[in-house]
């Protein structure tokens, strides 16, 4: 789909009416079979347009650029792709090589600043890695860890989910850090996600991860511990659950 490049010509409503155009009944009965809608549910008040993620990131692809206040307009909305679509805008620009520092600190604050419309999983784990974690790769960390000890589901989430950038480029301390803070966490959504960047970084350094495991195994919650130990051997697998099963 070509569209031109300015930036003042790439608006919030013109994102929304090509979804509306390609939406389909279909496909939003199927996204709310997927995602948890009810009361006290991941993605409650949520409303499904009927887009399916393929079809949100293609469109993204057009839009980068797009200013952050028209962003700031998707990221508003109840409809749940469109919030997808102002994740999905910011990965994909991040990641080009060619957008500004400048750029990069915008779209990284306004992911901040607007947490609270970051509200499901699947908004953290599109734009977490590469928004937040690509920009703090040469910064101070510490925002990492002030968001590892928020009340907030969603700003724990990105706070491990963002160390996957680091671990991608072998930097690993932030991640064995981080989950040392989250092993105490009571979700089962911190949970899959911590277990999920031990396992990827196990995958750079195995001999890290059985440390950690050496010493937290026995305490880890079950559902972190089966994701961080999902690649190892089956007598390690075993070892490992073991001492689960003994503390």
């Amino acid at each position: 789909m070509a569209l031109k490049q300015e930036n003042h010509a790439l608006t919030a409503a013109q994102f929304t009416e090509h979804l509306k155009s390609i939406s389909s009944p279909e496909v939003a009965q199927k996204h709310l079979r997927y995602f948890k809608t009810g009361p006290g549910e991941y993605a409650e008040g949520d409303i499904f347009m009927g887009v399916t993620m393929g079809q949100i990131f293609a469109l993204a692809k057009a839009y980068g650029g797009m200013p952050a206040m028209e962003l700031e307009k998707l990221m508003e909305s109840p409809i749940h792709e469109l919030r997808t679509g102002a994740m999905s805008i910011m990965n994909q620009e991040v990641r080009r090589k060619q957008t500004s520092p400048e750029r990069r600190k915008e779209l990284y604050e306004l992911y901040l600043r607007r947490h609270d419309r970051i509200n499901n999983w699947d908004l953290v784990d599109l734009a977490a890695a590469h928004v937040v974690g690509g920009y703090l790769f040469d910064k101070p960390r510490q925002k990492l860890y002030a968001l590892a000890k928020s009340d907030n589901l969603w700003e724990r989430r990105t706070a491990i989910v963002s160390t996957w950038y680091f671990i991608k480029a072998g930097d690993l301390k932030d991640t064995f850090q981080l989950a040392e803070i989250l092993r105490h966490d009571d979700h089962d959504l911190i949970h899959k996600a911590t277990g999920w960047m031990l396992r990827s970084a196990g995958d750079k350094q195995p001999e890290q991860l059985l440390a950690f495991l050496d010493q937290y195994a026995a305490t880890l919650p079950r559902t972190l511990l089966r994701y961080a130990i999902e690649k190892l051997d089956k007598a390690q697998r075993m070892h490992y659950m073991g001492l689960k099963r003994a503390g």
